[in-house]
């Protein structure tokens, strides 16, 4: 394992109301470091998703943190999102990897087997995500899948913790992006003591490593 730090990638509850979850991405954003939002959307209407993307995009970007949409590549098209996370590798991924690049980020998760990160991986994708907020898969796949593509491929990859506590174990794993939704937004002191804990836990990671 490198001695650099995953970097964090958030993933937030679905938001159907910009305004009421504005607040909470903001504290979110504040407390450390973030390479990337995956901003999640309740509902499907076109117009109304541009809005809630339009209204908490600049929360991201202004601090340097990409924004991306998930499953509708039109959709960061039109809002000014930085890309698009899909969770499949059949042809959506294909129709979001020809209508953005290479002008913005395209992902992959819900990623099932080997054979579904490597089809991904030969596709073009900017990176993979084992694991995800609504993936069955467990803490112990994860770390396993983590573990294999660190060790021969070179797109980074996101791993998915489902607790706070399995951040020492993706980071030792290998994974490029440690990404949280429930366990920061969720937890009962708020994002910012969660993101604090995660801190720490890289710090702690990283002096291991050297």
């Amino acid at each position: 394992m490198s001695s650099d730090s995953p970097r964090l990638f958030l993933i937030t509850p679905k938001i159907s109301d910009a305004a009421a979850f504005a607040a909470t991405l903001d504290a979110a954003l504040k407390a450390c470091d973030v390479a990337c939002v995956l901003l999640r959307t309740e509902g499907r209407d076109l117009g109304e998703n541009k809005k809630i993307v339009r209204a908490l995009a600049p929360l991201a970007q202004d601090r340097d943190a990409a924004l991306l949409v998930e499953n509708d590549a039109q959709l960061a098209i039109r809002s000014g999102a930085d890309g698009c996370h899909i969770e499949s590798v059949g042809e959506p991924l294909a129709a979001a990897l020809a209508a953005l690049q290479p002008d913005r980020i395209v992902g992959a998760g819900r990623l099932t087997s080997r054979d579904d990160a490597m089809t991904a991986g030969e596709a073009g994708v900017d990176y993979l995500m084992f694991g995800g907020p609504d993936d069955a898969e467990p803490h112990e796949a994860i770390l396993e899948r983590v573990r294999w593509w660190a060790e021969i491929f070179n797109i980074p990859c996101v791993a998915y913790a489902h607790a706070l506590t399995d951040v020492g174990e993706l980071t030792e794993a290998g994974a490029d992006f440690i990404a949280l939704g429930e366990a920061v937004f969720e937890d009962p002191r708020g994002p910012a003591a969660a993101l604090a804990d995660v801190a720490a836990t890289l710090a702690k990671t990283r002096e291991k490593a050297q």
